[in-house]
């Protein structure tokens, strides 16, 4: 132990946790650059805006392949969020109204989601 009480196990072990998470920084950063990518690939898609009904989704973009099962609806807090899955893209609907819609690619974590069904 040194004049601080700190050991040598201790500091070494520091020093392997800090070299170990430099190791991880590249992934971060790729992971983000992905990100990055998806969010302007996003802006130049024609995908549903926040606020369209789900007739009028339907009506512009067709079909989904699937509506997967509708979570939430516990209470005012927490309303029923419904997904629709195209090809392309998925598109989250709060009662009835568009939300949000996202890329179904890869680089997302929204790959298969169906499994999350």
């Amino acid at each position: 132990m040194n004049k601080f009480g700190i050991s040598k196990l201790s500091i070494s072990l520091s020093i392997a946790l800090l070299a170990s998470a430099g190791l991880g920084t590249p992934a971060v950063a790729s992971a983000e650059s992905l990100l990055v990518n998806r969010v302007q690939q996003e802006k130049t898609m024609d995908l549903p805006s926040r606020g369209m009904s789900m007739a009028e989704v339907e009506k512009k973009y067709g079909a989904p392949q699937r509506k997967l099962s509708p979570r939430g609806g516990g209470s005012s807090k927490q309303p029923v969020i419904n997904r629709w899955d195209y090809s392309n893209f998925i598109v989250y609907f709060e009662q009835s109204h568009v939300i949000h819609a996202v890329l179904n690619t890869p680089a997302g974590n929204n790959t298969n989601p169906a499994s999350a069904n």
